[in-house]
């Protein structure tokens, strides 16, 4: 099974500045994994016709698939035209239709086209245009030697209008592999300590698993290729419950899960209303479940010198009584503590209140985050423990 490989080229002095950023080039990455195209490599040039060149001609040499970002403007620093041109020794010209369909653009505005324009209406004999619902600047679908150079505008919406438009289709015709990804979402472990556990599975080629350290847990993601959705598939599930095995105990969720939307389920399926209240987290937990009907209220109050398990027990059940809920969920913290005993969290039910102490390093606000996610996961688990 041998998979395409691609390279993509973003180009555009305002992304080396840092005065732009590249999302173009995670959103194509992305894209290219769902259709079981490997990518290798990718580059931000500026608008430099020599540096430009060098980087086409490098991925000329070691990938079937070229795919640029940006440079399609009409100004004179848009020279991705001009550079694939030079490269492939085809001339530039203008496309009738590309020119009528420029100028209507301008004339539907009730405005003159500029003269500088016209260069988006150009175009090489290996070239086929791939139309912008959003903009003036035409794309490019390239066939030649064997390679195939996908030429797209910069602007974002513009970009991935071509691409579902125009681009993704073509593509799919060409796919010669499926790759399929799973995301499983773990708490309570330091990341060092998810590579130990998952250590027999990290070295494997085909599937792959990757770490990812996250506010919300270490992410341990799953990829498979296979000539098939159902082989893939198939080994994306047989290593997931090989990780399971291993690590179930701290998997929260998968995918686009998150713990807000996990533990609103877990309330909904147990018909059980929550309130809550918090200091330092500062409407975090309130934003947590304000849009669920089983939100009963929250309290919002100033933060202590010296939070205390007993103070957070009395903010738990304080809120139960009243907002008259089920649940009473408080968050009582100094973040200035700085990774020690910098926060406290209490559960009530009514019947018993719990409570435990947390340290998480970080900034005020990624302490705050981490602090809210450690209550979600606790609730969750006590949740659980409950008859449905």
């Amino acid at each position: 099974m041998v998979s395409p490989k691609a390279e993509i080229i973003a180009s555009g002095t305002e992304l080396l500045l840092g005065e732009v950023a590249d999302v173009n080039t995670s959103f194509i990455a992305s894209q290219l994994a769902s259709l079981g195209i490997d990518l290798y490599h990718g580059n931000i040039v500026g608008d430099n016709f020599e540096r430009f060149t060098q980087v086409l001609r490098q991925a000329w040499q070691r990938a079937d698939i070229i795919i640029t970002s940006g440079g399609l403007g009409p100004t004179q620093g848009d020279i991705t035209r001009e550079v694939i041109a030079r490269f492939l020794g085809e001339t530039l010209t203008i496309d009738p239709q590309l020119r009528e369909e420029l100028e209507g653009f301008f004339r539907r505005r009730g405005m003159e086209m500029p003269l500088n324009n016209l260069k988006q209406a150009t175009i090489i004999p290996s070239a086929t245009p791939l139309r912008n619902s959003f903009g003036t600047a035409p794309g490019w679908w390239v066939e030649k030697e064997n390679h195939t150079i996908i030429v797209l505008p910069g602007p974002p919406r513009e970009l991935q209008a071509m691409w579902h438009d125009a681009v993704l289709p073509r593509l799919r015709a060409m796919r010669c592999a499926v790759i399929l990804s799973r995301t499983l979402k773990t708490w309570g472990l330091a990341e060092a300590r998810v590579d130990e556990l998952a250590a027999p599975f990290l070295k494997s080629a085909n599937p792959t698993l990757a770490l990812y350290a996250r506010p919300d847990g270490i992410h341990m993601r799953i990829t498979a290729k296979a000539a098939t959705e159902a082989e893939a598939r198939r080994m994306v599930q047989e290593r997931e419950r090989d990780i399971r095995t291993i690590l179930g105990r701290y998997i929260w969720g998968a995918d686009e899960d998150t713990l807000e939307r996990t533990v609103q389920n877990l309330l909904q399926a147990r018909n059980l209303t929550i309130a809550t209240a918090e200091d330092f987290t500062a409407g975090l937990l309130v934003r947590s479940f304000a849009a669920s009907h089983f939100f009963r209220g929250g309290l919002v109050v100033p933060a202590e010198d010296a939070p205390s398990r007993k103070t957070a027990a009395m903010m738990a059940e304080k809120a139960r009584e009243e907002f008259r809920a089920d649940i009473g969920l408080a968050i009582c913290g100094n973040p200035a503590s700085r990774g020690t005993e910098n926060a406290c969290i209490a559960i009530s039910d009514g019947r018993r209140t719990m409570d435990s102490t947390t340290g998480y390093p970080g900034d005020r606000e990624l302490i705050a985050r981490r602090t809210l996610n450690h209550a979600l996961v606790w609730l969750k688990e006590v949740l659980e423990q409950k008859n449905t």
